[in-house]
């Protein structure tokens, strides 16, 4: 980056008066300020910039060299499976036939597109070992919300029969100390209670302390969440005497897909006695997220909780009629399942289509949870990823994120504490450095990772260990991208030893150096003209 010229903020390569533009002198003005309510007016021009426009080029395009992703370099981001994106899946999610469709056109029109709505949905049932899948929600933690709300609907149903529980009882949820911070805070957005689970000193759930909170809650009990592996990427040996302990006191277990990667193609949520679920799509489907696009979180039930899932679905049709010339004639095709609770949508979508809502009777459905079908190119992408790998090859994808994770983890404990020992999953937790004698931090390490090209894992979370530091390499990465890595992580080790200022005060090769992390939080400078007053 050209930063001695371009590092600047725009604002500060604003000259007055300089224009990157000029307006023809037939230039139509007809329409004027003094059209907008006086509230709407401004009192005073707003305080913009003034560049020419090859200064604002040459800024954004300097600026955008800052930006970094998995196209980048590696990416190690623990408990966020940054994963590379073919650009296969964006020229597919961008095809015009696809880009160009609208969520309210007849569902005669976009037939291809909902046949892959439909087969993604079959695809991640196969994949998780469940019934049916919602591809409605547009996020992890909003999928977590949606199938919080499928459980209570659940219950609530449950309530209307003979000899079960009263509506409002179970309310409590049973969540792991190690879990994702979005479990607590979407059962309480759902309107649960929150019941803490536990963890023993290998991380993994205390029996004990389950069985007595079964014991103490069980009528309460709405259900369990948890994510397998766990945030410490450790596997749950005994899943399954924890998933009946639930069953067994009338609750259901919930899935954090947020770990899904780790088990991809070698067993399934379903198998292990999971009821609902979600899925990253953006993590564990490799569609780019965080700063690199929006994501998608499908929620899946097993048997028995699909009328409980929102609307609308796309639900595969075969039809039979009589045409006047050929007689009996069947069509197979997809159609829109509205649902009762979105009549106003149906009758829309139905006004040009010959789309039969009888099909579909009414059913306990949440109704909608978002706009539509959720985010489409996404799952486009999804799709495209799991059809390019195969049956065949998506057996691959948990063993060699495993393999990786547990390479970088006998390779750098030397130098980095392992709080716990033995096998690992898809990423790895160290507690530090070894040697903590010079006061080197978690903070310090990951600081001094930017100055040799590389993004910080993930720090401080877990919260079970002071130092955390987790590093989730992913399947996609090769040996002598790792062996690298490996290789910095070590020198900085040996930094934090010989020169730990060096450490403490970096980043020394980057934009910006070492902020207060506190100070930006509690006082942020959100505007220029706040930072020049």
């Amino acid at each position: 980056m050209n930063r001695t010229l371009y590092g600047n903020l725009i604002f500060e390569l604003s000259k007055k008066g300089r224009k990157g533009y000029s307006l023809p002198q037939d230039y139509d003005r007809t329409h004027t300020t003094a059209e907008l309510p006086e509230a709407l007016r401004r009192k005073e021009a707003a305080r913009l910039p003034e560049c020419d426009e090859l200064t604002v080029v040459r800024h954004y395009t300097n600026l955008s060299h800052n930006n970094f992703g998995v196209n980048d370099g590696f990416y190690p981001l623990g408990s966020c499976t940054m994963k590379y994106n073919p650009v296969i899946n964006e020229e597919i999610a961008g095809m015009k036939a696809f880009a160009g469709l609208h969520p309210l056109q007849p569902a005669v029109t976009c037939q291809g597109a909902l046949e892959v709505y439909y087969n993604l949905q079959e695809s991640l049932a196969e994949l998780a070992g469940l019934s049916e899948f919602t591809l409605n929600p547009c996020a992890g933690a909003h999928g977590e919300l949606t199938g919080l709300m499928v459980i209570r609907a659940y219950h609530e149903a449950q309530a209307t029969v003979p000899g079960g529980s009263p509506s409002g009882k179970r309310t409590k949820v049973l969540i792991p100390d190690s879990a994702h911070g979005t479990n607590p805070a979407s059962a309480a957005v759902c309107g649960l209670e929150v019941v803490e689970v536990k963890s023993n000193a290998n991380g993994t759930v205390d029996l004990e302390d389950l069985e007595r909170l079964v014991q103490l809650e069980g009528p309460n009990i709405a259900a369990m969440m948890m994510t397998n592996p766990n945030t410490l990427g450790i596997f749950e040996p005994r899943v399954l005497e924890i998933t009946e302990m639930v069953h067994k006191a009338g609750g259901l277990m919930y899935y954090d897909g947020a770990n899904l990667n780790a088990l991809l193609g070698e067993c399934r949520p379903g198998d292990m006695g999971f009821d609902v679920m979600h899925i990253n799509l953006h993590k564990t489907f490799s569609t780019p997220h965080g700063g690199g696009g929006p994501g998608s979180g499908p929620v899946g039930v097993r048997k028995g909780l699909e009328k409980f899932l929102p609307t609308p679905r796309v639900k595969k049709v075969v039809v039979n009629y009589d045409l006047p010339d050929d007689g009996p004639t069947e069509w197979e095709g997809f159609i829109i399942d509205w649902g009762a609770n979105n009549e106003e949508l149906r009758t829309k979508n139905e006004s040009n289509s010959d789309s039969d809502s009888s099909l579909f009777p009414p059913h306990p459905s949440l109704g909608s949870v978002g706009n539509f079908f959720g985010n489409f190119g996404v799952m486009l992408k999804a799709y495209a990823y799991i059809l390019s790998l195969g049956s065949e090859n998506i057996k691959q994808v948990g063993p060699l994120a495993t393999l990786n994770a547990n390479y970088i983890k006998e390779r750098l404990r030397d130098s980095y504490l392992l709080p716990i020992k033995g096998l690992c999953k898809h990423e790895v937790v160290f507690d530090g450095l070894v040697d903590k004698s010079t006061g080197v931090t978690t903070m310090d390490v990951a600081k001094r990772l930017l100055d040799y090209g590389y993004h910080a894992p993930t720090i401080y979370f877990p919260l079970l260990f002071h130092e955390s530091l987790m590093i989730e390499p992913t399947e996609n990465e090769s040996k002598e991208t790792i062996d690298a890595f490996i290789d910095v992580m070590h020198k900085i080790a040996e930094e934090a030893k010989t020169d730990p200022e060096l450490v403490k005060t970096a980043p020394h090769n980057t934009p910006i150096g070492r902020v207060d992390d506190v100070l930006a939080a509690k006082q942020p400078v959100t505007t220029y003209w706040k930072m020049t007053e």
